[in-house]
C-alpha cells in the first residue's frame, strides 16, 4: 500500500529535509514517527527537498507499507510522535505508481521579506530582511524577464545536483503587504538555491543598484558570479505542489497559503 501525506514544518528546527547521519532533519523525524505507528522502518519521498532553515506550508510526501492502519493513524497518530516543529495535515491512500516527486506538475515557493529599517524580532527566522526601501514596481518589471523556459545557471548553486539547469518558470509575482513583500514563484522544478538567488538579484534591482534590464542580462549570461549573493533561508516557504486530478489528492496537492500573519488569508 502506498500512502501520500501533506505536511508543514518550521525549517528553523531542522537541518533541511533530507536524512543526515545526525538525524536532525524533517525526513528523519517523520520516518521515526511513521515507524512508531507502522511498527516497522518506513522510507519517505518528498515533492521537493528543502534546505536548512527553509519552511514548508504544503509539502507532499509518500511512503510504502504493508501495514494496515486507519487513515487517522497516519495523521493524528504520527503527529503524536513528531516534535512541535512539524505536523502531518492529511493522509490518503494512492495508486502504486504515484510518486510525490516525479508525478508533480509544478511546485510553488514563497519568499517573505520584511522591508523596514529595524530587524525582525517576533518574525526572526520566519522572514528575510532588508533595511533599505525597495522599489516593488522595479522588481516586478525585472521579474517578468524570468518567465518561461530558460537556462537558470546564473541562479544555480555550485553544489546543485540537477541534471539540467533548464526549467520552466510558470509564474513569478511580487506583492506588498505593509512592511512585508512576498515573492511567489511557480515552476516545473527548481535548482538548488534558485529561489533565494533570484530574490537576491531582485533586491539589487529594488535597491536601485541595477536597472530592471540587468536581470535579463544575468539570465542570458548564465554565470552565477554575475548575479547577486544568495539571500537568507529564513523567508523561504515551500508553499504548494500541483498534481493531476487522477491522483485524487486534497486540492490536487496544490495548496497556496498566504502568510498566517496576514489578516483574512485563505487557502486556495
Amino acid at each position: 500500500m502506498k500512502i501520500a501525506i501533506g505536511l508543514e514544518y518550521d525549517g528553523q528546527a531542522f537541518h533541511g529535509w533530507q536524512s543526515q547521519p545526525h538525524g536532525n532533519t524533517v525526513q528523519d523525524v517523520l520516518e521515526g514517527a511513521l515507524a512508531a505507528i507502522a511498527g516497522l522502518p518506513v522510507r519517505t519521498h518528498c515533492a521537493g527537498r528543502t534546505d536548512t532553515g527553509v519552511h514548508a506550508l504544503a509539502q507532499v510526501a509518500h511512503f510504502d507499507t504493508d501495514v494496515v492502519r486507519p487513515v487517522s493513524a497516519w495523521v493524528r497518530g504520527v503527529n503524536a510522535h513528531l516534535p512541535p516543529g512539524v505536523a502531518v495535515n492529511w493522509a490518503v491512500p494512492v495508486a502504486d505508481d504515484f510518486h510525490a516527486r516525479f508525478c508533480a506538475i509544478r511546485r510553488t515557493y514563497c519568499y517573505w521579506l520584511l522591508n523596514r529599517p529595524v530587524r525582525p524580532a517576533l518574525f526572526a527566522g520566519k522572514v528575510g530582511w532588508c533595511h533599505a526601501p525597495l522599489n516593488v514596481n522595479a522588481m516586478s518589471s525585472a521579474a517578468q524577464q524570468l518567465r518561461g523556459e530558460h537556462d537558470f545557471s546564473a541562479f544555480r548553486a555550485a553544489q546543485c545536483q540537477a541534471k539540467s539547469p533548464i526549467k520552466t518558470l510558470h509564474a513569478i509575482e511580487i506583492s506588498q503587504h505593509d512592511d512585508l513583500i512576498c515573492f511567489q514563484l511557480s515552476a516545473n522544478g527548481f535548482l538548488h538555491h534558485m529561489v533565494r538567488n533570484i530574490v537576491g538579484a531582485l533586491v539589487y534591482v529594488g535597491l536601485g543598484r541595477f536597472p530592471a534590464a540587468w536581470l535579463g542580462e544575468v539570465l542570458r549570461q548564465r554565470e552565477r558570479a554575475r548575479a547577486a549573493p544568495t539571500f537568507a533561508a529564513a523567508g523561504l516557504y515551500f508553499s504548494g505542489v500541483e498534481y493531476g486530478q487522477e491522483w485524487r489528492l486534497p486540492g490536487s496537492g496544490r495548496i497556496i497559503v498566504p502568510h498566517p500573519w496576514l489578516p483574512g488569508g485563505a487557502r486556495s
